[in-house]
């Protein structure tokens, strides 16, 4: 085989290989939901074999608040939930995902790098933001603590499990600005962590 052929041969391949990548890289299709007990529309994205909110839950129940109690914050994160709260707050077709679901999300999306993939491209601190190849949409909410303190808002976003760990606390999983994972971690329960709901 000449050189100019077999260059000709390699560009090819090469161009072959870029289109299946370029097919498999294609945009995530997000839906939407009407959550008709306070008439707000969420968006929804399907993640291996899952559909997920696209964002996270903003319905105002009791044992639920705004980073800082300030509306504006409501708008942007979404709620915090306490977990007695979150075990019930989301609407009628979803729920909370379990321990084993988040853990499937992360497997669907490449594991050690799920953190970038499903983080948001804008809203993380010190440029953490995310790819956001499949629609999460992952924003830094923060979390509450007990004591009616909140911390973290802009850096790191927290959610609830489904899952207890011990009698006093559940497991939850975490995003950092500066991280490409996700963290499985545990939370006191009378805490505040965001919610994202899976349909059932």
């Amino acid at each position: 085989m000449s050189r100019s052929v077999l260059s000709v041969a390699i560009a090819v391949v090469f161009l072959m290989g870029f289109v299946v990548y370029a097919q498999t890289k294609s945009a995530p299709v997000v839906s939407t939901f009407k959550d008709i007990r306070a008439g707000k529309t969420y968006k929804t994205v399907k993640v291996g074999g899952k559909t997920w909110m696209a964002e996270n839950l903003n319905f105002a129940a009791e044992g639920s608040k705004c980073y800082e109690n300030n509306a504006g914050n409501c708008e942007k994160y979404g709620r915090l939930y306490n977990w007695a709260t979150a075990l019930k707050a989301c609407p009628a077709g979803f729920h909370l995902p379990t321990d084993d679901e988040w853990t499937a999300l992360e497997d669907a999306v490449g594991g050690a790098t799920a953190g970038t993939k499903l983080k948001s491209t804008a809203g993380w601190n010190e440029d953490g933001n995310g790819t956001n190849d499949f629609g999460f949409s992952a924003l830094p909410g923060g979390s509450g603590n007990s004591d009616g303190s909140f911390s973290t808002a802009g850096n790191s976003g927290y959610w609830w499990s489904a899952t207890e760990r011990h009698s006093g606390d559940s497991w939850i999983r975490g995003m950092k600005y500066g991280d490409n994972y996700v963290s499985r971690m545990y939370d006191d329960r009378t805490n505040l962590a965001s919610v994202r709901c899976v349909k059932d």
